[in-house]
């Protein structure tokens, strides 16, 4: 049995990913319960802070993706009730967020990321989109990958290979968020590096390799089984297995980032790898991708959670 009381779960929430973190909250709350650990799960809703305030959580595990969920909002609620939570604070979630901020701040300490444009709907409707869109091609080239700069799980996002595609891929970008956010396609080996610190600082679990069968790394592709291929150790060379961890480490420490984190890379021909974006709350899902890493590093997902959430607990709150 677990030496915790009992812990909150938060899943749902109101963003585009909603069902996906319900997917995620009822993954980790079924683990911890396997652990011992007496767990509810609950959603974001007007009942929460009544409920944390009557009967508040030992710890608080967030599995809210996109939104409030990982641009610190929620995050601020918890510090304001003195309830613990697992993962990293507000500020650290608001700029990790912000896609095109986090790329500056990885950018600043010497990693290697797709140089980029960022345009908000304003921008682009304002200026004349015909004349904006041909010197984003001008300076960037093609092919090119299109997303929000707010949010996750592949919404809005697209890779344009000719310039007649790319006003398509800046109104579904724009579905999904005010600002768009284009970057130099790199080709290459699509892989992710979760990150975890159970209390002796962070450390990379094995990259994991994603082999989208139709070619595209969107949403059906990552959370509709059978769609993706996964490897997990990747097949990479040694030299770029430690590139890659080495820089998801760096990214969640120059992000001021704690406990848990997943990055994004694109290892190209050269066993280079590039910084994409960072999550400050991964997928738990079954077919998520730190579940996938942990595993490959032996490690049992419960006992993992287990104990982000007692390093929670115990960490020492102003």
């Amino acid at each position: 049995m677990s030496d915790l009381g009992h812990v909150l779960v938060l899943a749902g929430g109101l963003s585009y990913e909603r069902e996906v973190s319900l997917r995620s909250g009822r993954r980790v709350s079924e683990v911890l319960r396997a652990t011992g650990i007496d767990v509810e799960a609950r959603d974001t809703d007007a009942s929460l802070v009544p409920s944390i305030l009557a009967d508040p959580p030992e710890a608080v595990f967030v599995t809210l993706h996109g939104g409030a969920g990982e641009d610190g909002a929620i995050r601020s609620v918890l510090e304001l009730l003195d309830v613990p939570y697992v993962g990293a604070g507000p500020d650290a979630c608001r700029v990790a967020f912000d896609k095109p901020t986090a790329k500056a701040v990885v950018r600043s300490v010497g990693l290697r990321t797709p140089e980029s444009v960022t345009l908000p709907r304003e921008t682009f409707h304002d200026l004349g989109a015909t004349v904006v869109l041909g010197r984003i091609i001008d300076r960037l080239g093609l092919p090119l990958f299109v997303k929000p700069a707010r949010g996750g799980s592949a919404l809005g996002a697209s890779i344009v290979r000719t310039a007649e595609d790319l006003p398509a891929a800046m109104v579904g970008c724009f579905a999904y968020g005010d600002t768009a956010l284009i970057e130099r396609y790199v080709d290459g080996v699509e892989v992710s590096v979760s990150v975890v610190d159970l209390g002796e600082g962070p450390v990379a679990l094995p990259a994991v390799e994603i082999v989208p069968d139709a070619g595209v790394y969107d949403y059906a592709a990552r959370y509709t089984a059978g769609h993706t291929e996964f490897f997990a150790p990747a097949r990479l060379s040694a030299a770029a297995a430690e590139a890659c961890a080495r820089m998801a480490v760096t990214a969640h420490t120059a992000l001021g980032l704690r406990d848990i984190s997943r990055t994004d890379l694109i290892v190209d021909s050269a066993d280079d790898p590039h910084f994409l974006e960072v999550n400050v709350a991964p997928g738990m899902t079954e077919t998520s991708l730190l579940p996938m890493a942990a595993e490959a590093a032996g490690r049992d997902l419960g006992d993992l959670c287990r104990t982000l959430l007692q390093n929670a607990a115990h960490r020492p709150r102003p």
